[in-house]
C-alpha cells in the first residue's frame, strides 16, 4: 500500500531540501539519492509509485558546472530528462510539482546590467544551463500544476548526510588556512539563502502559485564583494584580492551578469543579499 504524505522532498540532504525538511518536518518524507537516483530516470515512475503526495518537491540537482562541459548525458539526464519523468508522475497522480532552476539559463549578453525577468528569453552560456532550461521547458510542457523557481547562489546548511560546501564555506576555510584568496569581480549575481527561499516557497505552495517565478534575494553584487562581505562578517582577516574572469580559468563560460527580479505581481519580497549573509554566518557559528 502506498505511503500517504503531504509533501515528498527529493535531494533532501542538500542543502535546499534540508531547509524544506526542517520547516515541514513530520508532514514530509524525505528521499535522498539512495531511495530514488535520478540518473536512473527510466525507474523514477515506477519508485514514486510508493507515495501518495500532494506535492512533490524536487530540490536535487547536478550541480557541476565545470564537469558539466564534459558530461553532457549525465547533466541532461537529472537536470532535464528526471524532471521530465517527475512530471510525468505528477500529471498521472495530479501532485503540484515544485522544481528548482538557476540564474546560469541566461548569460549570452555580456553587455547586460539590468535584471532578468520572467518573460526574458533565456540564454544559456554553459551546459548546465542548457540542461536546467531544458528540464523548465519539459516541465512547463507536460503538467500545467508546476512552480518552476529560478533562483541564484545558494548556500545554507546542509543536513548531517550531505555535503556541506558553498561558495562561503569555501572562502572562509581557505581564509582560515591562511590561503591567499582570489575572487573574479567581474561576474554580477545574487547570492541567496536557502532559509529565505524555503520560506517563500512555502508561502506560494500554500497560495496556490503556479507558473514561473524569479526568487533571490535582494540586490546584487559581484563575488569578490560577496566574498568580502562573509570574511567581514565571520571576522575573519585574509588575503584577498579581485580578479577578472580571465584570470580565473574554469572549464565552464559563467554569465557576467545574471540578477534575477520578478515581475509577477503575486512576487515575495525576499530581504537584502547582506542581511541573509549576516545572519547565516550567525547560524553557522552558533
Amino acid at each position: 500500500m502506498a505511503e500517504t504524505i503531504a509533501y515528498l522532498i527529493l535531494g533532501g540532504t542538500g542543502q535546499l531540501g534540508s531547509e524544506f525538511a526542517r520547516r515541514l518536518g513530520g508532514s514530509a518524507v524525505v528521499w535522498t539519492r539512495q531511495q530514488l537516483d535520478l540518473a536512473d530516470y527510466e525507474t523514477i515512475i515506477p519508485k514514486l509509485a510508493r507515495i501518495e503526495a500532494d506535492v512533490l518537491i524536487n530540490c536535487a540537482a547536478y550541480n557541476y558546472v565545470d564537469q558539466a562541459e564534459d558530461d553532457i548525458d549525465m547533466a541532461f539526464r537529472v537536470n532535464a530528462y528526471a524532471p521530465w519523468k517527475l512530471a510525468q508522475f505528477c500529471r498521472q497522480r495530479d501532485l503540484l510539482l515544485v522544481h528548482f532552476s538557476t540564474d546560469y539559463v541566461f548569460g549570452i549578453d555580456t553587455q547586460r546590467r539590468r535584471p532578468y525577468h520572467e518573460c526574458d528569453r533565456p540564454t544559456p552560456v554553459n551546459v548546465y544551463g542548457a540542461s536546467k532550461l531544458a528540464g523548465e521547458c519539459l516541465v512547463a510542457q507536460v503538467w500545467d500544476r508546476h512552480l518552476i523557481v529560478r533562483t541564484c547562489g545558494l548556500y545554507g546548511l546542509p543536513a548531517g548526510g550531505g555535503k556541506r560546501g558553498n561558495f562561503v564555506e569555501t572562502i572562509l576555510a581557505a581564509a582560515q588556512r591562511g590561503q591567499p584568496l582570489r575572487v573574479v569581480h567581474d561576474q554580477i549575481c545574487t547570492p541567496t539563502s536557502v532559509n529565505d527561499v524555503a520560506a517563500a516557497v512555502l508561502q506560494l505552495i500554500a497560495a496556490g502559485t503556479t507558473g514561473l517565478v524569479h526568487m533571490t534575494n535582494a540586490g546584487y553584487c559581484t563575488w569578490y564583494e560577496f566574498a568580502s562581505r562573509a570574511l567581514e562578517y565571520a571576522g575573519v582577516r585574509a588575503d584577498i584580492q579581485p580578479i577578472g574572469s580571465d584570470q580565473w580559468k574554469q572549464r565552464a563560460t559563467r554569465p557576467h551578469y545574471s540578477v534575477l527580479e520578478s515581475m509577477r505581481p503575486d512576487r515575495i519580497e525576499l530581504r537584502p543579499w547582506q542581511d541573509a549573509l549576516r545572519d547565516y554566518i550567525k547560524q553557522r557559528m552558533n
